[in-house]
């Protein structure tokens, strides 16, 4: 995929001109470049793509600090976190713990591209996360050329594409990039701990809970409740691994409560944060979470885009009624997360 950067009015558009595989490895930035949106819509129209995403030109900064692979500090004493990049963390947050390697290769790379450079911010949404961090797309000048951090980041498969509430913007530019690092098997998704997590290792998954997890499975059952809509990987949905849409994305997403129909019998994948109702279960916030897997096992292309929010019951149509466990609270993203 190759993207164009335009930049009018404090904002930077985006728009994808060309789809490819060959392409998708390159992230074109082109600044000072004025495209009007006409010109641009139609572009995207001719390759059956619409507009990606859209982020308002910040704040600009001397980098200070790295903190972690995935926050930042600018030289004002704000901390920064790159949105949509998750980094790679040490599943043994003991003192005595042996570096994680993952999480030290990404701490370097992230190093490598901002340490002590000036860095230019492009928000949209969300402006902060519960810690009070700047949440922000992050750019970079580099031999005359303006580099996208967490584009950067995910081509060399130092981090996962994530997104949070209110904060899901440009997620088929990031899964793009995420997917070359991915089919070349590059940095952490060398190791083992990143793998795709079968649907049917219900224990696995429920060892993991409150973490970051890609799951893939088939889909044995879509079951629409008047309140969501699960997609079930197995038989008995009381133990099985389960994602649930609320019935109110699906209203804002039509697309997509079309799409999840056709999804029995077919391999997906989820993305997520898992944790317990009945079984493993992950919550589907945006339409990147979910997407189908090709037969030949090939890695998913990115999912559509769309604003998704959180739910905190399950209710699975006429199956039969018990007592539902209170859902844990989500611990800290950092705290858990590979």
């Amino acid at each position: 995929m190759r993207v164009r950067v335009v930049k009018s009015q404090s904002r930077i558009a985006w728009w994808r001109l060309l789809p490819g595989a060959a392409a998708a490895s390159l992230l074109v930035c082109v600044f000072g470049v004025y495209v009007s949106s006409a010109t641009a819509q139609q572009q995207d129209a001719a390759s059956g793509a619409a507009a990606s995403c859209t982020l308002k030109a910040g704040a600009s900064g001397a980098v200070v600090r790295i903190i972690d692979a995935e926050t930042i500090e600018m030289d004002d004493g704000q901390q920064v976190r790159l949105i949509g990049a998750l980094s790679p963390r040490s599943p043994d947050l003991s003192p005595a713990a042996e570096p994680w390697a993952p999480e030290e290769s990404a701490m370097q790379t992230l190093r490598e591209l901002v340490a002590g450079k000036t860095i230019f911010l492009a928000t949209s949404g969300r402006a902060q996360d519960r810690y009070g961090r700047r949440l922000a797309h992050v750019f970079v000048e580099n031999d005359g050329d303006r580099v996208w951090v967490q584009g950067e980041m995910l081509l060399r498969g130092q981090a996962r594409v994530y997104g949070l509430p209110g904060s899901f913007d440009c997620m088929h530019e990031l899964l793009a990039h995420e997917k070359v690092a991915r089919d070349a098997g590059l940095g952490l998704w060398r190791n083992g701990a990143y793998s795709p997590r079968p649907a049917w290792r219900t224990r696995e998954l429920l060892r993991r809970r409150n973490s970051y997890e890609i799951v893939e499975g088939s889909v044995a059952k879509v079951a629409v409740t008047k309140a969501r809509t699960y997609v079930n990987f197995g038989r008995d949905w009381r133990s099985d691994f389960t994602a649930g849409i609320e019935a109110r994305v699906l209203r804002e997403n039509p697309e997509l409560a079309h799409a999840l129909q056709q999804l029995e019998g077919r391999r997906v994948e989820v993305r997520g944060w898992i944790q317990y109702r009945n079984g493993p279960y992950i919550d589907i916030e945006h339409p990147s979470q979910i997407a189908i897997v090709d037969d030949n096992g090939a890695r998913p292309t990115p999912a559509p885009r769309g604003a998704m929010t959180s739910s905190d019951r399950r209710e699975q149509g006429a199956a039969p009624t018990r007592k539902q466990k209170k859902r844990p609270a989500r611990k800290a993203p950092d705290a858990l997360d590979l």
